[in-house]
């Protein structure tokens, strides 16, 4: 629509050009003119036209904001001083193609990602959309350009946390199947063999058979210790048996206890939250504890949940040593990413509060439909 309003327009404009020059008077273009001028000039994105020669012949205000050249001093350039040096030879080659067959590769969202330069010389991924129109004066060329650097970066951002989650989730998986050897298979393989000397000898030496098998009881009872940790760290079978209350209360005490940091913990007992949402608030609240374990160096730690009409609010708040928020991502450290991604899977929002020095503080708030409703 954009692409089609500003080729319109140039053509008006253009027309109206000519029969200004025809008449040989200094009059402005005519009202309509001047209202789909000021329309371009108030689209969002970047409208830039150029003759066959590749100079500028119209650069609306978008394209201004967006490279950071005014109009008076992109008008008449090449097209060239908007791009990288490195895509000039291409896009030259491209613009030939365009004009002698009409076709091209470079549609506004099918995914193609051109770049732009910056005044400044920075560079910046732009998507784009190209049309020609045919003049008296030879072929016109109006590319609509978009800045989608935002989107580029969330885009690298999910593919960085997608590639470094499947490695913490192969991890996991080393870890948990060299738990279930190292405790539960060794424990089993002991408590075999166990088995197999009080069947042969529980005859002939009853008091030695009683004593082994106080002692398998005592290595059974440790085996099914473990095997209950296991199971917590995967799932705390609490969320589902008493509900999210009190399996944020037990991960609360258990960091507690782990790390010897105090923890308060501020949420209402009719808070109740039926799936996704309870497992993704108690996932959060683990991973913020994990976070300020891992990094905070915090002595205190406020955790509060409410629930408000439509939403869950939560909070964690420690008095930690802090950092700066859009300071670049450790490798291998999902970090906030993971509350992020999280909390937007089910279109939520969070904010990040944090200076050094000054400790952390984390907002998440979930919109939460009543039980039996599409959300």
């Amino acid at each position: 629509m954009a692409l089609a309003l500003a080729t319109a327009a140039l053509a008006f404009i253009h027309a109206g050009r000519e029969v200004v020059q025809r008449r040989a008077s200094g009059l402005a273009l005519d009202g309509a003119a001047a209202r789909l001028a000021g329309l371009l000039d108030s689209a969002m994105d970047a409208i830039i036209t150029v003759d066959a020669e590749q100079r500028i012949v119209l650069y609306n205000r978008a394209a201004g904001k967006i490279f950071g050249w005014p109009s008076e001093q992109a008008l008449g350039e090449r097209l060239e001083k908007l791009m990288p040096a490195r895509f000039r030879a291409g896009h030259s080659e491209h613009m030939l193609h365009f004009a002698a067959t009409g076709t091209t590769s470079r549609r506004m969202g099918d995914g193609t990602v051109l770049y732009g330069q910056r005044a400044s010389g920075e560079e910046f991924p732009m998507e784009a959309s190209i049309s020609h129109l045919d003049t008296a004066d030879g072929k016109l060329f109006t590319v609509i350009l978009r800045d989608v650097t935002e989107r580029a970066q969330a885009r690298e951002e999910l593919r960085a946390f997608a590639s470094e989650a499947h490695a913490i989730l192969e991890r996991e998986k080393t870890r948990i199947a060299r738990e279930l050897h190292d405790e539960l298979a060794q424990s089993l393989t002991a408590l075999k063999m166990d088995t197999i000397w009080v069947r042969d000898n529980f005859r002939a030496d009853p008091a030695a058979a009683a004593t082994k098998l106080r002692d398998m009881l005592g290595m059974l009872d440790t085996t099914v210790a473990a095997t209950r940790r296991i199971a917590a760290d995967l799932r705390p079978l609490m969320l589902d048996d008493l509900g999210l209350v009190p399996a944020i209360e037990w991960l609360v005490q258990n960091f507690g206890q782990r790390t010897g940091v105090a923890c308060t913990l501020d949420v209402d007992e009719d808070v109740e939250l039926h799936e996704p949402y309870a497992t993704a608030v108690f996932r959060i609240v683990q991973e913020s504890l994990a976070n300020v374990a891992k990094h905070a160096a915090a002595s205190e730690v406020w955790i509060s949940i409410d629930r408000v009409p439509g939403s869950v609010v939560l909070q964690v708040r420690d008095n930690g040593r802090g950092f700066l928020p859009a300071a670049p991502r450790k490798p291998y450290s999902l970090g906030l990413m993971g509350l992020r991604e999280r909390t937007q899977l089910l279109k939520g929002s969070i904010s990040v509060d944090s200076q050094p020095g000054q400790g952390t503080r984390i907002d998440v708030r979930i919109p939460v439909p009543e039980e039996g409703t599409v959300p």
